[in-house]
């Protein structure tokens, strides 16, 4: 057997150890130290210490557990619901009202944490009793929820840009910018999507009733002066200073972790507990990011070792396709990579797969990171590991089961896709933003 053949039976080694429950990141390390030490000796020992170490020091990935943080403690601040009501109030002479606020809270809330696990849970507690009580489809509920809850993947601040950026040398600063509109383009998308429903059928999303309709509109305003805007404001500060070059990402991230604190603080929700699990948690999740990396720059290195690139190269090079043959294909394979695989392998293991082929293909980086960061929401709505829908039962009232969820799911998945196909029709929806601020 040749190396070319020996790493791609290791890519598929890993996959099938990945599909049977073992830890990513240490398997990862376990496969790139056992192969490495058949492809270069001892060596590989040294660079896993060297590598291990270069990590932990990366700048870019200083804003990692910042802005983990910054989640954390908006999440423990119990804003979500003051949100929520203030945005059902605002939105009530609209057709599926209740389903547009917590849309609308769906992708601040997931801009300000980027956990999708967090907005999902969370609004599921809050709004998806709301929406059932007041009559609305369990099935078209149940989709607002997921949905609206991956959000966090593609707007920024996004904890995957941030990993992308690292892995493909492209700086997330641009990628922020890039994002920003395809995000707001799939939110609109959602919310036009259950606006049309509810119009063409309004058995699926009933008016509310003329009690609540009937609220003063300075309880309205209050309402949002005091939830919506503080919210808003912090994310649009730390965004702000990002994009406008006042701040570099990680120093944005610490302003946002110390708004958070203040936010919570205002509305007497900082206490010692509560500071302590956010911490606990952000010391969790960074550690997962950190070592992630680590086993993906050894597995990716021993794989390059190997030739296995070689022989991928080959291969695609080999069915003579044009650049916009190769984002299909790739796409493609990302998308079909996400019924078995969560959002972080994919990153990790199969997109540097496809980094060394852009410059064959004359593909930006850039505008390749975006659609990947599209893409990648169907990795949470797509069976077996739709981990939104997941997410959603275990917290779901009696009489809502998995089918429904999948099923209420579905049309949200073909907005993906037609959010996909516009940005391939108009790429400068990608690259406007990027050169009027960065040119």
């Amino acid at each position: 057997m040749s190396e070319p053949e020996i790493g791609i039976l290791m890519l598929g080694m890993l996959v099938i150890l990945i599909m049977l429950g073992f830890p990513i990141a240490f398997t990862l390390i376990a496969m790139g130290i056992g192969f490495g030490y058949f492809a270069i000796g001892d060596i590989i020992f040294p660079l896993l210490v060297q590598r291990a170490y270069g990590v932990m020091s990366n700048d870019v990935l200083i804003a990692v557990p910042l802005f983990l943080f910054m989640g954390y403690m908006v999440e423990r601040a119990n804003i979500l619901d003051r949100l929520f009501g203030s945005l059902q109030l605002a939105a009530r002479g609209m057709p599926a009202s209740l389903a547009v606020a917590s849309l609308i809270t769906c992708a601040l809330f997931a801009t300000a944490t980027g956990i999708v696990g967090a907005v999902v849970t969370l609004m599921g507690l809050l709004a998806l009793p709301a929406m059932l009580n007041a009559g609305y489809d369990k099935r078209l509920s149940s989709g607002v929820i997921c949905a609206g809850g991956c959000l966090g993947i593609l707007i920024p601040p996004s904890i995957m840009l941030i990993l992308y950026g690292a892995m493909a040398g492209v700086s997330v600063v641009r990628l922020y910018a890039a994002a920003l509109l395809p995000g707001l383009l799939l939110a609109g998308l959602y919310i036009l999507y259950v606006m049309g429903r509810a119009m063409i059928n309004p058995k699926l999303a009933p008016k509310l009733s003329d009690e609540k309709l009937d609220v003063p509109l300075g309880e309205v305003y209050w309402g949002l002066l005091t939830s919506f805007v503080p919210l808003f404001v912090l994310i649009m500060a730390v965004l702000g200073a990002i994009l406008f070059g006042l701040a570099t990402p990680h120093e944005a991230a610490g302003i946002g972790a110390l708004g958070a604190m203040v936010l919570a603080a205002a509305y007497r929700q900082m206490t010692w507990q509560r500071l302590k699990e956010a911490v606990f948690l952000t010391a969790r999740t960074s550690a997962m990011v950190c070592w992630l990396f680590v086993g993906s720059w050894i597995f990716s290195s021993v794989f390059s070792l190997l030739d296995g690139h070689t022989l991928i190269e080959h291969w695609i090079s080999g069915l003579s396709l044009t650049p916009l043959q190769f984002l299909l294909l790739a796409q493609l394979m990302i998308f079909l990579l996400g019924w078995p695989l969560e959002w972080t392998e994919i990153i990790i293991i199969f997109v540097p797969i496809f980094l060394p082929l852009l410059h064959m293909f004359g593909i930006d980086p850039l505008f390749f990171g975006v659609l990947v960061a599209l893409n990648i929401q169907t990795s949470f709505l797509t069976p077996p590991m739709a981990m939104s829908a997941f997410y959603l039962k275990g917290i779901a009232p009696k009489g809502i089961e998995l089918g429904d969820i999948f099923i209420g799911i579905a049309p949200f998945l073909l907005m993906v896709f037609v959010a996909m196909f516009i940005l391939y029709m108009v790429p400068g929806i990608v690259f406007w933003l990027p050169g009027v601020l960065y040119n």
